[in-house]
């Protein structure tokens, strides 16, 4: 998968929980999960692309560090509201997939820069 791919991958991940998230219960529990995950789910897809204007391998690794952070935060998320049952179906399901397969990859991405930090060269998904 390359960037642009994955950018519009970690967009349409937000753009998916916020459909999730628009018919939650109108009460506390629904609105203060719905505004943590709707944050966390943003956060990737933003601080994601904020890695392309990385200035040193040691910047891009402290963004994709941010990412992979948000990622598994979103996870959480969406595992609160099954369990919580606020919501539940397949598209939570999904979305809980989507959300540990993106912290794989940043968590695989962060693993390779640091291995290859040494390098003078800033390595981009």
């Amino acid at each position: 998968m390359n960037r642009k791919e994955l950018q519009q991958r970690t967009k349409k991940f937000h753009v998916d929980v916020i459909k999730l998230c628009s018919d939650f219960p109108k009460n506390a529990a629904g609105f203060e999960t719905a505004k943590q995950l709707i944050r966390s789910a943003g956060s990737v897809g933003a601080n994601y692309r904020a890695t392309v204007r990385a200035k040193s391998n040691a910047d891009f690794i402290y963004k994709i560090q941010i990412v992979l952070e948000e990622a598994d935060e979103s996870h959480y998320w969406l595992e609160v509201v099954k369990e919580a049952e606020i919501k539940h179906g397949i598209e939570v399901d999904r979305l809980i997939d989507e959300a540990n397969q993106l912290t794989a990859i940043f968590a695989a991405t962060e693993k390779t820069i640091k291995t290859n930090a040494n390098s003078s060269k800033i390595i981009k998904l």
